[in-house]
């Protein structure tokens, strides 16, 4: 007998039945069946416009926005609204600014896969740091959207943040500067005018710089690129598009600690 194959929906489902108690058997990540092709990031589709009482047909290119989850050790964990680029640095910085992590090498094996209902990060962790993940997870009831959702206890949202430490002194014409030049480097939006743009910016060097349709995925996946290099968020600044919350501050202080 052939089975159908699990939707990410379905998945989720299984996942919350097992965390609230219930007897179900638990389902795994590993068992979807995964599509080599993703969505682009953008997708041109037809438009109309009306203006002074006529209509206008042309093209609009909106930014895609597709459910990602994150799967750690075969279970899924988390699930956010995002743009589908520039995955792997997603998975690292998610993982690094929640404190899953805290160095790229805790992470065994990634693997991007695309699935029926999105797109899946899948990773697996180091032995130490996989057991410090699994007594995690058994406190854990729900998974976490962005921002403060999904969060345990009060004492999670107020978490205390790691000190910053740097002697790099910035004037105020240097982040002028900076501030204006973020634009430029901001692809997407010149496509779809509807993404944000999070970037890292030290004296003589390019901005490196990630966009996504949520400003908190845009973070992270900066966050996973600087883990890359070598170099710290606490060497720069962080120059953002958007509004600065409590989680943003958390996720930069965490971006700037030395591990």
């Amino acid at each position: 007998m052939t089975h159908p194959t699990p939707l990410l929906s379905d998945l989720l489902v299984s996942w919350h039945k097992v965390a609230d108690g219930c007897n179900t058997p638990e389902m795994r990540i590993s068992e979807l069946e995964a599509s080599p092709v993703l969505p682009l990031p953008a997708r041109c589709v037809p438009r109309q416009a009306w203006r002074n009482g006529s209509t206008i047909f042309g093209e609009r290119t909106l930014a895609e926005e597709v459910p990602v989850a994150f799967s750690y050790d075969g279970a899924a964990h988390a699930v956010l609204m995002a743009t589908p680029d520039d995955l792997e640095d997603f998975a690292l910085g998610f993982s690094y600014t929640e404190g899953i992590i805290t160095a790229p090498a805790e992470i065994a094996e990634l693997a991007v896969l695309s699935v029926a209902d999105g797109i899946v990060l899948r990773m697996w962790l180091t032995g130490e740091r996989s057991d410090a993940f699994a007594a995690r997870r058994r406190r854990f009831v729900g998974p976490a959207g962005c921002g403060m959702c999904g969060l345990e206890s009060l004492a999670e949202a107020n978490r205390a943040i790691p000190m910053a430490r740097c002697g790099l002194q910035v004037g105020r014409q240097e982040i002028a500067e900076v501030v204006a030049a973020l634009p430029a480097g901001q692809l997407l939006n010149m496509q779809t005018r509807a993404v944000h743009a999070a970037a890292f910016w030290r004296p003589d060097q390019d901005l490196v710089l990630r966009e996504d349709i949520g400003r908190h995925n845009a973070l992270d996946k900066l966050a996973g690129a600087l883990l890359r290099t070598s170099w710290s968020a606490a060497d720069g600044v962080i120059v953002l598009s958007s509004r600065i919350s409590i989680e943003l501050v958390q996720k930069a202080a965490m971006m700037g600690r030395r591990s």
